[in-house]
């Protein structure tokens, strides 16, 4: 029998590490305060730490942390999906690159 590895999305990833964050559904976080709960854990926690918690906070509280990971999936798709605020894009805007680092193409006009 062959072991495979699990390798989650980046949008699972980010619902993980909010759900592995200290905010809690009732603080109604901001996009900006959900962006640095989710790099913050991250950060500490590790992906595999995230996910590790999730599984911990399932098998102690399993009615609980279905509702929280509900919150943290709705959440982290909405927040991540949408293009960064002026602050957080500026960036890359005067840089002439995308957020995957290619240079933008301008179509000519005609």
């Amino acid at each position: 029998m062959q072991l495979t590895m699990y390798h989650p999305s980046t949008s699972a990833l980010r619902a993980e590490a909010l759900f592995a964050s200290a905010l809690q559904r009732s603080d109604r976080p901001s996009p900006g305060q959900v962006r640095k709960a989710v790099a913050a854990a991250i950060r500490a926690y590790s992906g595999r730490g995230c996910a590790e918690l999730v599984a911990q906070e399932f098998g102690d509280h399993p009615e609980t942390a279905a509702e929280r990971m509900r919150w943290a999936r709705a959440v982290a798709s909405e927040v991540f999906t949408q293009p960064p605020g002026p602050a957080q894009g500026s960036a890359r805007r005067r840089s002439g690159r995308t957020a995957g680092g290619l240079r933008r193409q301008r179509l000519a006009r005609t």
